[in-house]
């Protein structure tokens, strides 16, 4: 009696609030926004931490790693098949050529990252803008916490920059200070966000790619779907004319 959740199938259930607010598109997002999601993502994190030692490997590291050798053991034996009727049907040819030429990059700027241990606590692990609710430039609730894992703060910083903010450099600046004037970061965990950044969109690319074109993965909205599809492959093109 009392509790908010229940156990149940082997699964915890829990009972929360329905928080008011609206999501912000990144094209929309102002530097006031973006301060305070970047610190509400710090407060959380410093709560979470409360009595954290743990350290380790960084566990979004091995998944982007493992995602990557997926996809690349997979291109040996399967084709993408998009149907004529597909209005998005350029999307993959576009995401194709996109990861023909920057997939690599992901082991390479990996593997510095495979022995270094760092300190582990619980992270969102999918926190990203869809995530963030406001009520003007006031953040009302961080939601969905069903990817909660532990991982280093590394992980959901370069989820929700690359997300909110995608390259927009003063954004990203905004943001970060933001989130170090509670949780502070080495320069070694600043450089692991960026690079979390890079790889974990090139990443995003190839599942996205390999749900929708592979797999065939059912979406009750596949118009929803293929834009997250397009705005990775608009995001890592822009990459190209930096």
């Amino acid at each position: 009696m009392g509790s908010t959740w229940v156990e149940q199938s082997d699964r915890l259930w829990d009972l929360s609030s329905w928080m008011p607010g609206a999501a912000v598109s990144p094209g929309d997002v102002s530097r006031q926004q973006v301060e305070a999601a970047f610190t509400a993502l710090a407060l959380l994190h410093q709560a979470w931490a409360a009595g954290e030692s743990a350290r380790g490997l960084c566990p979004g590291v091995q998944r982007r790693l493992e995602a990557y050798q997926e996809w690349d053991a997979l291109l040996r034996t399967r084709r993408l098949e998009s149907s004529v009727d597909d209005p998005f049907q350029i999307l993959p040819v576009r995401a194709w050529g996109l990861l023909q030429a920057h997939a690599g990059k992901i082991p390479t700027k990996l593997r510095p990252w495979l022995d270094r241990v760092m300190p582990l606590q619980f992270c969102l692990c999918d926190v990203w803008h869809d995530h963030v609710l406001f009520e003007g430039d006031k953040v009302t609730g961080l939601v969905d916490y069903g990817g909660v894992k532990r991982d280093h703060v590394a992980v959901d910083l370069a989820r929700l920059l690359g997300s909110m903010v995608e390259d927009r450099a003063d954004l990203r600046t905004t943001g970060l200070e933001a989130y170090q004037r509670i949780r502070p970061l080495s320069l070694q965990e600043e450089e692991l966000v960026s690079v979390l950044d890079e790889t974990g969109t090139l990443v995003g690319l190839i599942t996205w790619l390999k749900w929708l074109y592979v797999d065939g993965k059912h979406f009750d909205d596949r118009l929803a779907a293929a834009q997250r599809l397009r705005a990775l492959v608009e995001r890592i093109e822009r990459w190209e004319s930096y």
